[in-house]
């Protein structure tokens, strides 16, 4: 009965929407959190696309260039729990737009290093700026949007930071040509700070005291959600470190994130090393998985919110499951397919097939967030960041240890393994229990 009564009050919330009586600002707000998500992986595609230009003026190592990338993880993962603690506290406009500064402002002085300390330094601070990041847009996801819209929510995240190595290499090449590497750094710095100061303006704690909200609306954002949902809290830590639950949901997105910065940080070097490709032509082929992952992405938060607002919404946790653990294990045959592909091609066609993949268990990951979190999703989004990013630590350096000493397709082969790990992992995080359970 419960049920069927949020169903009619779901769909009188849409019938006034199409009435044209409901303001529909969620949606700028979910276009902005793209806009984040993707500069923020824009700034971080740019230092891998410019690696093999800065290594030949530098004289780095791979070694060098993965200490340097490292630094930027290891800073980001420490700042993951306490970024969502902060979102929770402070909340999300004032450390949003806090984070989006700091991150923006060090971007623009990578420009200005020096050598492998200063360049380690550097991407460090950035590190530690852009740690909150997330943790807010997380949060923004859970407070913007209707429960039945959680899958769309989480996707602009995703497809977000996934946009950014689509235009990366491009950008970055074409940016590269005109002005050198140097402002590549400062202009994606500046985009970033008007980012700070538009986040700032219209990213609301309370969608209600939003100017661009009308009170349907904000109705509906609310629909079956208490008041108290909304009140800044700190999360129960103590619990969720006893939960199973909580670790398999980080161990999970740790390997899933280790995959991904495989391709995030090495991609580019890989092509241009392997495939003797140009820079132009690494920027275009580069770009090809990473379309593939949008295109999943999308895909599996469309297909999540038909299951939640179809009659059988009590299967959408089981098929996240179900596909997280498929994504994941597609992933890793496409990985080492490619590994062994020795035509430029079809390598790039089966590096497409694992990275995009991968989208179903991003997607599942970031919806379980915000069934899991409920109204601390700040802080179940950092945590998930914070293993995520320890495979980012991780990534670079490993990657780099194994291609020195083993080879690129070695290099690969052994990336593809761990998801085994993420594969089990899987079993346990169960996404419809949520952690704590809290007032609807």
């Amino acid at each position: 009965m419960e049920k069927a009564m949020g169903k009619i009050m779901t769909a009188a919330a849409e019938t006034r929407a199409a009435a044209g009586t409901m303001t529909n600002f969620r949606w700028k707000i979910a276009f902005l959190i793209f806009l984040i998500s993707f500069v923020a992986y824009m700034d971080r595609v740019n230092l891998s696309v410019a690696t093999p230009v800065i290594m030949q003026e530098f004289g780095f190592t791979k070694i060098d260039m993965g200490f340097i990338q490292t630094c930027f993880f290891a800073s980001y993962a420490l700042m993951q729990v306490p970024g969502g603690i902060l979102a929770e506290k402070f909340g999300m406009r004032k450390t949003g737009a806090l984070a989006i500064l700091w991150w923006s402002v060090f971007t623009a002085l990578t420009a200005l290093a020096k050598g492998k300390i200063s360049f380690a330094a550097v991407r460090l601070a950035f590190g530690l700026g852009e740690g909150p990041v997330f943790p807010s847009l997380g949060a923004a996801t859970f407070t913007w949007f209707n429960k039945h819209e959680k899958g769309k929510a989480s996707s602009s995240i995703l497809l977000g930071t996934f946009f950014g190595p689509v235009v990366g290499p491009v950008a970055t090449v074409a940016l590269m040509g005109l002005f050198g590497w140097h402002a590549v750094f400062i202009i994606f710095g500046l985009v970033g700070i008007a980012l700070a100061w538009v986040w700032h303006r219209f990213a609301c704690d309370n969608p209600a005291d939003s100017p661009y909200v009308n009170a349907e609306e904000a109705a509906y954002i609310n629909e079956g959600r208490s008041a108290d949902s909304l009140k800044k809290a700190v999360a129960p830590w103590s619990k969720f470190l006893r939960s199973t639950q909580f670790w398999a949901v980080g161990i999970q997105f740790m390997v899933v994130d280790y995959i991904m910065y495989v391709f995030l940080a090495w991609l580019p070097m890989y092509l241009t090393e392997v495939h003797n490709m140009s820079l132009k032509s690494m920027g275009f082929w580069a770009s090809c998985p990473w379309i593939a992952l949008m295109a999943m992405v999308f895909l599996a938060g469309f297909v999540s919110d038909k299951i939640a607002n179809g009659s059988h919404s009590e299967m959408q946790y089981k098929m996240r499951t179900v596909t997280a653990m498929a994504g994941v294990a597609v992933t890793s045959l496409g990985l080492y397919i490619a590994s062994h592909t020795a035509d430029p091609a079809m390598n790039i066609f089966w590096m497409s097939v694992s990275l995009g993949a991968l989208g179903f268990a991003m997607s599942a990951s970031w919806s379980s967030v915000i069934s899991l979190g409920g109204k601390y999703t700040g802080s179940v989004s950092g945590w998930i960041n914070l293993w995520g990013n320890i495979g980012g630590v991780l990534a670079p350096i490993v990657t780099a240890f194994f291609v020195t000493n083993y080879g690129w397709n070695n290099a690969f082969t052994a990336t593809s393994l761990f998801g085994i790990i993420a594969i089990v992992a899987w079993i346990f995080v169960k996404p419809g229990k949520q952690l704590v359970p809290q007032d609807k």
